[in-house]
């Protein structure tokens, strides 16, 4: 009776344990065939594809440990159910080539952490130079149009101030207003002060203009820092942890396979 019930209550056994070993494997090999893929076409002189790449690897990089895992729980059940067994060809063990498997990844994690942090230090680095360039253009931009600005209005004036009864024909139109027709007509015969004065509006706006520039290349610096930033530190920290799992796990199970 006691055989009996010992023997119903170790049935299920194996079958868990073929199904965590056959879930394992799929999962492993699974993740390999997503991992090259991942690296089709490869391009490894762009930059911006190795990021990419390298955040696509490390986020999927948990899948072959859980595929890992479940395969050696598979294997832990099945022999706890058979008991101590004889050894067997080390070279047909797929828990020998699994933690080769681990080592492998591990490495490979272990090499992405230090590219990945210097890949995106110099992405970084290439967009606030584009950052920079961009606000330099704008600038350039706005002194052409100020200049060109300028020499229109003081062009306009200087036509309106040779032609009085043009100032007057605008102000009954509703083109100006009075005030500005006053003000036009005091820079009669001062051409100094007409430039002083142009220079000055031009100035404000210019200071206005550049300042609005200024803030928005700050904005934009802070956010091409913070972005790279936690890109670094999210994808370099977990691609080390893996790296970490992976090389202990792959290490000590290839020693205790040795050793039995």
């Amino acid at each position: 009776m006691t055989s009996s019930a010992q023997s119903t209550g170790n049935a299920p056994s194996p079958i868990a344990a073929l199904a965590l070993k056959l879930v394992g494997g799929i999962t492993i090999l699974a993740a390999i065939v997503d991992f090259l893929v991942l690296l089709l076409p490869p391009d490894l002189l762009n930059r911006a594809w190795q990021i990419s790449t390298a955040t696509q690897l490390v986020d999927r990089g948990i899948v072959p440990l859980v595929g890992i895992a479940l395969l050696f729980t598979g294997f832990w059940i099945d022999s706890f159910v058979a008991g101590k067994r004889s050894r067997s060809n080390l070279m047909l063990d797929a828990r020998f080539w699994t933690c080769i498997l681990a080592c492998i990844l591990g490495v490979l994690f272990l090499v992405l952490t230090p590219v990945h942090m210097n890949n995106v230090r110099l992405q970084s680095q290439d967009a606030l130079t584009q950052v920079s360039e961009e606000a330099s253009e704008a600038t350039n931009q706005i002194e052409q149009r100020l200049n060109a600005g300028l020499t229109q209005q003081r062009d306009q004036i200087t036509t309106l101030l040779s032609n009085p009864d043009q100032i007057d024909q605008l102000v009954s139109r509703g083109n100006i207003s009075e005030e500005e027709a006053a003000q036009i007509r005091q820079f009669e015969g001062k051409p100094d002060s007409l430039n002083e004065f142009l220079e000055g509006q031009a100035s404000q706006a210019r200071t206005r203009l550049e300042t609005e520039i200024g803030s928005r290349r700050e904005e934009a610096n802070k956010r091409v820092r913070s972005e790279a930033t936690k890109a670094s530190i999210r994808i370099s920290l977990s691609s080390l942890l893996l790296a970490i799992g992976y090389i202990v796990i792959g290490i000590s199970g290839v020693r205790r396979l040795l050793a039995i």
